[in-house]
């Protein structure tokens, strides 16, 4: 059985609070004063407090801009060109250290055999695996693979190839690098779309590393993925390319559809496994935003204390879309000291897909 042996995470060097962010938004977006209210009070009550961006913008007088016009309305808002060029300058840049953060202490890069990257926030090729190929001067021979476009489930993808690689080798040693930079994609148009975006997401990167049986450590067994799409929500988390950058849309109505499947969708997916849902102690649930988690855990029957790891990552960094999970996993990691414990992880993404994962400490 293939396993994660460790989990290694960085940020963007500037962190933003969210204040400071609101008054960014309300200066681009120059809101009816009847709206303004409205949006000070989704600001206060979105669970969080401070967000980590490549940009520095968000957070500095206007002069003093790298990213955005200096001037709102007065100059072009960056174009998809501008926007990857960041991309290509900063993701490999974010990359290495949580990857050096994985790997610490566990392997040398020189033994790594297969490497998977993934990203939504910018494409290119050769792309971001052959940047930390050539970055980190991995073995030219190194299995090299990525998962692009998928979204907030994306790692949980990503560690189901890896789980596929390590099954059919047992010495395989398998890294993933999930770097994102959300904050890339600001939109200047006034929409509902542009607002929620705006709140929730923002930039990281998180690495794992997973071996196959020949490992001789501890770490958390992949036991078992499963996965459904719920069709009545797939016009309603969208993301799609334009010439202003990358277009999200989310409706309203996410949150009540995690909500309607989510308990059918764990009695399915323990069933699949063969697992009694009291055999589940740790909760690992990707903290999409504040009202995914309270309907989470309402359809769950979970206090709020069960998704501490998940609310305190939402809090401290907001949506990362897909190194999300995987700072969730590593709070949990951290938690266990060695206890035999089960670990439901579940993501949402465009599809609307979920993803779901039963791992097991060793």
């Amino acid at each position: 059985m293939s396993k994660i042996v460790s989990i290694g995470t960085a940020l963007p060097p500037y962190r933003h609070r969210q204040e400071d962010i609101l008054e960014f938004m309300l200066e681009m977006y120059q809101p009816p004063e009847k709206d303004i209210r409205k949006i000070r009070l989704l600001y206060e009550n979105c669970g969080i407090e401070s967000r980590y961006s490549a940009i520095a913008d968000y957070s500095v007088s206007p002069e003093n801009y790298t990213f955005y016009p200096k001037v709102p309305r007065a100059s072009s808002f960056p174009t998809l060109e501008t926007r990857m060029d960041w991309y290509r300058r900063h993701a490999t840049s974010l990359s290495i250290p949580a990857i050096r953060d994985c790997l610490r202490n566990q392997v040398d890069e020189k033994e790594l055999t297969c490497l998977i990257t993934v990203s939504c926030t910018g494409m290119s090729a050769p792309g971001l695996d052959i940047s930390i190929i050539r970055e980190l001067q991995l073995p030219l021979n190194i299995q090299h693979t990525s998962v692009n476009y998928m979204g907030c489930y994306a790692a949980l993808h990503a560690l189901k190839m890896a789980d596929a690689i390590c099954r059919a080798d047992h010495g395989a040693r398998v890294l993933i690098v999930c770097t994102e930079l959300c904050t890339l994609h600001f939109q200047e148009e006034y929409t509902m779309d542009h607002i929620t975006s705006s709140l929730l997401f923002a930039d990281g990167a998180a690495a794992v590393l997973v071996t196959g049986d020949a490992w001789p450590g501890k770490g958390l067994a992949l036991s078992r993925f499963y996965s459904e799409i719920a069709l009545n929500g797939e016009s309603h988390m969208t993301w799609e390319l334009s010439g202003k950058g990358f277009l999200m849309h989310l409706s309203t109505l996410i949150p009540h559809l995690v909500k309607e499947n989510m308990r059918p969708l764990l009695r399915r997916a323990l069933r699949a496994a063969g697992v009694e849902e009291k055999s589940i102690t740790r909760w690992a649930i990707h903290p999409g935003g504040k009202k995914i988690l309270s309907n989470v855990g309402h359809s769950l029957d979970l206090s709020e204390g069960q998704l501490a790891p998940s609310y305190h990552v939402l809090k401290n960094y907001g949506n990362m879309s897909s190194p999300t999970i995987l700072f969730v996993l590593k709070e949990i990691m951290e938690q266990l000291n060695g206890s035999r414990e089960r670990v439901f992880a579940a993501a949402f993404g465009p599809g609307l897909t979920m993803e779901t994962l039963i791992l097991e400490s060793s």
